[in-house]
């Protein structure tokens, strides 16, 4: 680029019969300038023409400008995706259960280590492909509402302080923190109110209260745009209230740039244009889709729609100054990402291409997959499992399959460990480790020897009654739950499912193993919440393991041999049954998550157990009131009373006492992970600003903070609250 950029420089110098290079080069070539000054006179020479060319994903070169190709299709939800070697981080859903938000910046920083060394190979390489760039779409911060939802997996679960918390410590690992230079762009996505069902996105209607909208569905992606800094956002397919989310004045225009001060651009979803006029047939054209688009603050297209835009303008619909606009977004992201700079210049082109899959990065992955993991139950001390027992039997359709670490939107691992091979290297020499699938997927999915589950079954049961512990490895895969995919099989429905329950085909498996009478360990790998109620009631250990990345074979080893003390807790309520939950259509927060859910649930929202065992004492508040625009600090303190070293994640719960208002059960407002060796106490400290208190008021379609009584509550998990304590707001 760095040539390409020099012979334009030459040949604009020769056209114009000038003399000196440095005295006559363009504004936008003076990296001396400010940004703003390059990007509008770079604009200014570009004909309508091209400007459209360049709101495009895949973007053409501009030879006469020295502007080379470029495609805006990255990701890298946990790890860089779809473009070869990569480290591969637990699936988002276990980065979240993970509650470590300075491990999620590391995890982010490692990412955009990795992607930017790859940047540049391209560039070396002269490529200029999708999955090469420094834009990535990437994070998926939609609110997991509902267990049913196939891309659920991808989020940080079900509760938007949580999720906010996350989203600026990963947007701020992709960007880094040069003052001049984005590392990448992180996008924020997909905006809003969009999570399920995947069958019908392309036409689905959205229709949440207000309050939910502001209370619920909104709250991190600002804290991802305001705080992250977030440059990018991405639109959604769906409607929101009518209107197509990626043609929506409300939320492109009001909240999202005059409300939040969003200085970045919109890029569409995949053919979320088309969907304007195709799918929500809210205008009869393309022409007029792209338009409408356009003029809403979508700036970028992933799609071909925008192809269009010239005849808009020469139709009225729009006018070139608001494409003006738009370019000057896309072009103000590319300089800042030092694009258009001496490649010595720019700090993170000096990322070596040796960082991809490097020792230290290894290990970070093995760590994540660690602190995922969440301890479901352990009745009588049943984990950890000995090293040197005689036999172990590791049975279920998950149990040797590297594909099922990884989910969905995954890169390439060069050594993906499977919980078999975990295993198997962990124990000692002398333990015999034998291994049966078991089962297949489904009843309805054969495994790759095309033997039916009867067959296999038989053959697990042995291996079972001839060892003195059995490790099922059971769960979902990306095959089964997943974004808009073709699934026929019982429970599952276009990427969703219709049943939170284990498939029946495992189900059988696990009550036929358990009858062995020997001692069992279920292992789950999944991305969303299983209604497991027999195995809760029969199987003495659990263990939830997400699709836990390139080393979760091994984590899942740690885990079960007693070498890392399990720490992990829930992002997402584990219901009971499906016909727990309101219908899957219903954008209404009411009974859904633990928020507004009124039932007992299998496994509450921050439920995850330990080796060890914490007490919580000596609550205290920094004042027993607070002024509505003040603040309180909350301390407490954690002791580890057990004989292992453990992390506790120690929660804040607010409850709204004398509301005017309906108001959600608990509200988490603060967690902090601790690593706590034994007889250790550490104080915590929360400062819970009463802003934070705030509802959306109806009337005056504003934040309103109430003179009333609040609860303030400690606790190991939502449903585990040790210490409590009501301030008044005045």
């Amino acid at each position: 680029m760095r040539k390409r950029t020099r012979f334009t420089k030459c040949c604009l110098l020769l056209s114009l019969g000038a003399a000196p290079l440095a005295a006559q080069a363009p504004a936008y070539l003076d990296e001396s300038l400010p940004t703003a000054r390059r990007v509008a006179d770079l604009v200014s020479r570009m004909t309508l023409a091209e400007k459209v060319s360049q709101m495009k994903d895949v973007a053409p070169a501009i030879e006469r400008l020295g502007i080379p190709a470029y495609n805006w299709w990255n990701e890298a939800l946990h790890g860089v995706a779809r473009s070869g070697l990569a480290t591969s981080f637990p699936q988002a859903i276990g980065l979240a259960a993970t509650w470590n938000d300075s491990l999620m910046f590391r995890t982010a920083s490692v990412i955009s280590d990795e992607a930017r060394a790859k940047y540049q190979e391209y560039l070396r390489q002269g490529k200029h492909d999708r999955y090469g760039g420094l834009t990535f779409w990437s994070p998926n911060i939609n609110l997991f509402r509902d267990p049913r939802w196939g891309r659920g997996q991808e989020t940080y679960g079900e509760d938007p302080f949580l999720t906010g918390r996350l989203a600026v410590q990963f947007v701020r690992g992709l960007q880094g923190d040069d003052p001049k230079y984005l590392k990448t762009v992180a996008t924020v996505k997909h905006f809003a109110v969009h999570s399920g069902p995947e069958p019908s996105r392309h036409t689905f209607d959205a229709v949440p209260t207000e309050r939910d909208l502001r209370e619920s569905y909104l709250p991190h992606f600002e804290a991802g745009i305001r705080e992250g800094g977030a440059y990018s956002l991405m639109c959604a397919y769906n409607r929101v209230d009518g209107k197509p989310a990626c043609g929506s004045d409300m939320l492109l225009q009001e909240i999202l740039r005059k409300e939040w001060g969003f200085q970045g651009y919109v890029v569409s979803d995949c053919g979320a244009i088309n969907d304007i006029y195709q799918g929500h047939k809210v205008v009869p054209t393309p022409p007029e889709a792209a338009a409408l688009g356009a003029r809403s603050g979508t700036d970028l297209e992933c799609g071909g729609v925008y192809g269009n835009l010239a005849g808009a303008v020469q139709q009225g619909l729009i006018t070139e100054a608001q494409l003006d606009t738009n370019v000057t977004r896309l072009f103000t992201a590319r300089f800042k990402l030092g694009m258009f700079d001496a490649p010595e210049h720019v700090r993170w082109a000096q990322i070596p291409f040796s960082v991809l899959d490097q020792a230290s990065h290894r290990d970070l992955a093995r760590q994540v997959a660690r602190e995922s993991m969440v301890l479901l139950k352990n009745a009588g001390s049943a984990l950890p499992l000995r090293k040197d027992l005689r036999a172990i039997a590791v049975i279920g359709p998950n149990a040797d399959q590297a594909d099922v670490l990884l989910g969905n939107y995954h890169g390439t691992p060069a050594d993906p460990v499977t919980p078999l091979r975990g295993i198997r290297e962990a124990v000692s020499k002398q333990t015999r480790v034998v291994y049966a699938r078991g089962t297949n997927l489904a009843d309805e999915v054969l495994g790759p020897d095309s033997t039916a589950s009867s067959v296999l079954e038989e053959q697990a049961e042995l291996l079972a009654r001839g060892s003195d512990a059995v490790i099922l490895v059971l769960g979902l895969t990306n095959r089964l739950e997943g974004e808009e995919m073709r699934v026929q099989v019982p429970g599952f429905r276009g990427g969703d499912r219709t049943a939170i329950d284990l498939p029946a085909s495992q189900e059988r498996l696990l009550k036929r193993i358990v009858a062995t009478g020997k001692p069992v360990v279920l292992v789950l790998l999944n991305g969303s919440a299983l209604a497991i109620n027999w195995a809760q009631e029969h199987v003495p250990a659990i263990v939830e393991a997400w699709y836990p990345g390139q080393a979760g074979g091994s984590a899942i080893a740690d885990v079960l041999f007693g070498d890392y003390n399990p720490g992990g807790r829930l992002p997402v309520t584990f219901y009971r049954s499906v016909d727990d939950l309101p219908g899957f259509e219903d954008y209404s927060m009411a009974g859904r998550t633990y928020r507004f859910f009124n039932g007992p649930p299998l496994y509450a929202f921050g439920h995850g157990l330990s080796y060890t065992t914490f007490a919580y004492d000596s609550l205290r508040v920094s004042s027993d009131t607070v002024a509505a625009d003040g603040s309180v600090t909350v301390r407490v303190n954690v002791t580890n009373t057990g004989q292992r070293a453990g992390d506790e994640v120690v929660q804040l719960y607010v409850q709204h006492l004398a509301s005017a208002v309906s108001r959600p059960r608990q509200d988490l407002k603060g967690f902090k992970r601790i690593a706590l060796k034994p007889g250790e106490t550490r104080t915590v400290e929360f400062t819970l600003a009463a802003s934070a208190l705030a509802y959306w008021n109806v009337t005056t379609h504003g934040w309103t903070v109430e003179a009333e009584p609040v609860r303030l509550e400690i606790g190991a998990s939502s449903a585990d609250i040790r210490l409590s304590r009501v301030i008044r707001v005045r």
